[in-house]
C-alpha cells in the first residue's frame, strides 16, 4: 500500500493533504489521497512501486507491472529512473504490460507509446527487452482480435498484474476505454472519442494528425490487477474526477467501474480534487473549520445558489444551505454580508500599480513608490495581451516603468504556411536588393514539400517561426506603449525541442529569468499562474520565476525586498472569485484596445496550431472570460463593469 509519510533521499516532502474523518469522505466511493502538487504524489507512487519490486525480488518472484502513458505518470517514471541510478533499484525481474497503443502507428514514431515508454523509462533502467509488452499498433486489421487475445493470455501466463498504474482522460476513460465501454471488456481495438483526440492534438501538432483508433486493455483486464493507483492532475480533470469518485457506476464514465475494485487508490493534486464535495462545498458534508478563505468561498457560493446579491442574504438562506454554524459563529447575516461585501469591493481597483497619495490600507496594491518598476512575464509571445492586456496598458499609461519578458519563442505554434509566406517574402526582398538566398531557398523547399505528420522542424525553420512571433510581440507591446528597450526575449532553452513535449527546466532557463529580475529590481512581477500541469509551458515558466526568486532570496535579498508577485491566468481559465485579490475593471474602450493588441498576433488567428476544444479565437475567449468575471461581481451586488481582469497575489 502507498506509504504517505516517507521522505525520499532527494529530501522532497511528499506528505499529503489531510482528508479528515470518514464523515467528510462519505460521498467518495474510492480511496482518495490529495497532495499539495503532482510532483509529491508522483514520488509517493514511485516509492510504492519500488517497494513492491523489492518485496517480489526478495521472494524470488517476478514483479508484473501494468503501465500507463500520457503526461500524468512522467514524474513517476523519472523517480523510478532516479531510484535505479542512485539507489540500485533492480528492474531485471520486472515484467511490464502497457495499457494501450495507437492503431496503425509504427513503433519508431515519436508519437507511439512504444517510443514514449522507452524515452521515459525503459532506456534508462535494466529491464529485459523480452519482458516489455506493448500492443502492436501496426498489426493488420484482420489479425487484431488474435493479437488482443494473445495479449490477454500473456498477462495470465505471467501471473496477472501485481500493480496497475492509470491516468484518466476527460471523457472518463482509463486506458483507451472510451464512454460506452463494458465493465467486462477485454483487450480490443477501439475508436477514440473526439475529446480524447483534442487533448492529444498538441503532441501531434494538430488534431488531424491524431490517430482515430487504438488498441487498449479492457475494463475487466484492468480490474483484475491486484492493486490499482489512478493519477489525475490539474483543474481540467476536476469535473471528471468528481463524477468518477462520487457518481454512480456507468459505462458513460468507464473509470467509475474502478469502484468495484477492492484495492484502488486515487492520487490527486489540489486542483484536480477541487470539485469533490469535501473541498468544493465542505459545509454540505459536515462541520467546517471556518477559515477566512472558506468563509469567502461559502458566502459567494450561497449568493449564487439562491440568486441574491450578498447584501440581501438572510438568516434563512444560511440555515437552509448548511451554513448555520457559520451564522452562529458571527452572530448575524447582516454582519457577515457587510464584511464579505467590503472584502470583495476592496479587490476592485483601476490602479493596478497602486494609487498615489491615498490611504492604501484597503487597496490591493501599495501606493508607494508612485512610479513602480514592473516586469510582465509572458510564457508565449501573446500571453501578455491575451491574459492581461487591459492591465498592461493601464500600468504603462499610469506612468510605471513596465518591462515585458517573453519567456519562450513560441515557434512551434506557427504553421508551415505562415512560415513559407514569410520566407518567400524575405527571399523576394533579398532579390530586390541583391542579397543571397541559398538558405532561404532550402527553407522554402522544406516547407513546400510533403512532410511526415508532426515532423520536427529544422533549426532554420524554427528560427523563421520564432522571428514571426517575435515581430508580432514587438508590435503588440509597442501598441500598448512599451519602449523597445523594455521588451525582452528570453528564448528559454527548455522550450527549443521543436516538439510539443519540452525538456525539463534547467539552470540556464532560471539564470535568464534571475538576471532580468536582478537588472530591473521590480516592485511588481506579473506571471502566468497556471499551477497544475507539471509539463505545460506555462507551469515550467512559472517554476523558473519561483526558482529565480528563491535563489535571489538567499543570494541577493535586497533585489526583491520590495517585490510583489501577481499571478494572472490564460485564455481558457480564470481565478475563482473567492481567490481573486485584485480585480482590474475595463471600460468598453479598453476592451476594444485589448482586442486590437491581440490582433497583432496574426499567426495565432484564423485557426491556430493548438486550438483545443474551443474553436473561438483567442480574443473571443479572453473577452468572454473577462466579461464573465465582471458579470459574477455584478451578480454578487457590486458595480457593473464591461469586463474585469483578475489577479491573485503569490506570497513567496
Amino acid at each position: 500500500m502507498l506509504d504517505l509519510s516517507i521522505h525520499n533521499s532527494a529530501n522532497v516532502d511528499i506528505s499529503y493533504r489531510h482528508v479528515g474523518s470518514t464523515d467528510v469522505t462519505r460521498y467518495e466511493k474510492m480511496h482518495v489521497e490529495v497532495f499539495r502538487d503532482s510532483g509529491q504524489a508522483s514520488i509517493a507512487v514511485a516509492h510504492e512501486i519500488a517497494d513492491l519490486m523489492r518485496e517480489k525480488a526478495g521472494a524470488g518472484e517476478p514483479c508484473i507491472l501494468g503501465l500507463a502513458t500520457g503526461s500524468s505518470p512522467i514524474r513517476v517514471y523519472a523517480e523510478l529512473v532516479r531510484l535505479h541510478r542512485e539507489e540500485g533499484l533492480d528492474f531485471s525481474h520486472v515484467i511490464t504490460f502497457n495499457l494501450d497503443e495507437y492503431f496503425q502507428l509504427p513503433r519508431g514514431s515519436r508519437h507511439s507509446y512504444w517510443y514514449f515508454m522507452h524515452q521515459h523509462l525503459f532506456n534508462h533502467v535494466n529491464v529485459k527487452p523480452k519482458n516489455i509488452h506493448i500492443p502492436l499498433g501496426t498489426i493488420a486489421l484482420e489479425d487484431v482480435y488474435e493479437h488482443c487475445m494473445a495479449y490477454e493470455k500473456a498477462i495470465r501466463e505471467a501471473g496477472g498484474l501485481d500493480f496497475q498504474l492509470l491516468g484518466i482522460g476527460r471523457t472518463g476513460h482509463v486506458g483507451f476505454n472510451e464512454p460506452g465501454s463494458h465493465r467486462r471488456s477485454l483487450t480490443r481495438l477501439i475508436t477514440l472519442d473526439h475529446l480524447t483526440r483534442v487533448d492529444a492534438a498538441a503532441d501531434f501538432q494538430g488534431i488531424s494528425n491524431v490517430p482515430s483508433r487504438a488498441i487498449t486493455m479492457g475494463i475487466q483486464t484492468i480490474n483484475q490487477a491486484r492493486r490499482i493507483v489512478l493519477l489525475a492532475w490539474g483543474h481540467k480533470k476536476a469535473e471528471i474526477i468528481q463524477r468518477t469518485i462520487e457518481g454512480e457506476r456507468t459505462s458513460e464514465i468507464p473509470a467509475t467501474y474502478l469502484q468495484d475494485h477492492p484495492n484502488v487508490t486515487v492520487l490527486l493534486d489540489e486542483e484536480s480534487s477541487a470539485e469533490l464535495r469535501r473541498f468544493n462545498t465542505p459545509w454540505l458534508v459536515g462541520p467546517c473549520e471556518w477559515t477566512d478563505i472558506l468563509e469567502r468561498k461559502a458566502i459567494i457560493w450561497l449568493s449564487r445558489q439562491v440568486d441574491k446579491p450578498i447584501l440581501k442574504l438572510t438568516e434563512r438562506d444560511y440555515n437552509s444551505n448548511g451554513m448555520s454554524d457559520l451564522l452562529a459563529l458571527h452572530g448575524s447575516a447582516y454582519d457577515l454580508n457587510i464584511r464579505m461585501f467590503n472584502q470583495l469591493q476592496h479587490t476592485i481597483t483601476g490602479w493596478p500599480g497602486g494609487k498615489p497619495n491615498v490611504d492604501d490600507s484597503q487597496r490591493p496594491e501599495r501606493k508607494s513608490p508612485a512610479r513602480k518598476r514592473v516586469i510582465l512575464f509572458s510564457p508565449h509571445p501573446d500571453d501578455d495581451v491575451i491574459s492581461m492586456g487591459g492591465t498592461f496598458a493601464r500600468l504603462v499609461n499610469q506612468g510605471h516603468e513596465v518591462h515585458v519578458a517573453y519567456q519562450t519563442s513560441g515557434n512551434i505554434a506557427v504553421s508551415d504556411r505562415d512560415a513559407r509566406r514569410f520566407a518567400e517574402f524575405a527571399r523576394d526582398i533579398n532579390e530586390e536588393y541583391g542579397s543571397g538566398n541559398a538558405r532561404l531557398d532550402f527553407v522554402i523547399q522544406e516547407l513546400s514539400g510533403e512532410r511526415e505528420k508532426g515532423e520536427v522542424d529544422s533549426l532554420d525553420v524554427r528560427k523563421i517561426k520564432a522571428l514571426i512571433r517575435r515581430g508580432e510581440a514587438l508590435a503588440g507591446a509597442r501598441f500598448v506603449g512599451v519602449a523597445d528597450e523594455n521588451i525582452h526575449f528570453l528564448n528559454m532553452p527548455f522550450y527549443e525541442t521543436g516538439m510539443h513535449r519540452k525538456d525539463e527546466l534547467g539552470d540556464k532557463d532560471i539564470e535568464l529569468v534571475r538576471s532580468l529580475i536582478e537588472k530591473v529590481r521590480p516592485h511588481q512581477i506579473f506571471a502566468a499562474g497556471d499551477l497544475a500541469d507539471p509539463h505545460g509551458t506555462h507551469k515550467v515558466c512559472l517554476d523558473s520565476i519561483f526558482s529565480a526568486l528563491e535563489q535571489l532570496k538567499h543570494t541577493a535579498p535586497e533585489t526583491i525586498a520590495d517585490t510583489w508577485l501577481w499571478l494572472y491566468r490564460g485564455a481558457w481559465q480564470e481565478w475563482p472569485v473567492h481567490e481573486i485579490e485584485m480585480a482590474v475593471p475595463l471600460s468598453p474602450a479598453q476592451v476594444e484596445a485589448k482586442r486590437n493588441a491581440i490582433f497583432f498576433h496574426q499567426s495565432q488567428k484564423d485557426g491556430v496550431m493548438f486550438q483545443g476544444e474551443d474553436d473561438r479565437e483567442f480574443w473571443q475567449r479572453a473577452e468572454q472570460r473577462n466579461r464573465e468575471t465582471a458579470r459574477l461581481y455584478n451578480q454578487l451586488g457590486l458595480t457593473e463593469y464591461e469586463a474585469i481582469e483578475a489577479f491573485r497575489r503569490w506570497k513567496f
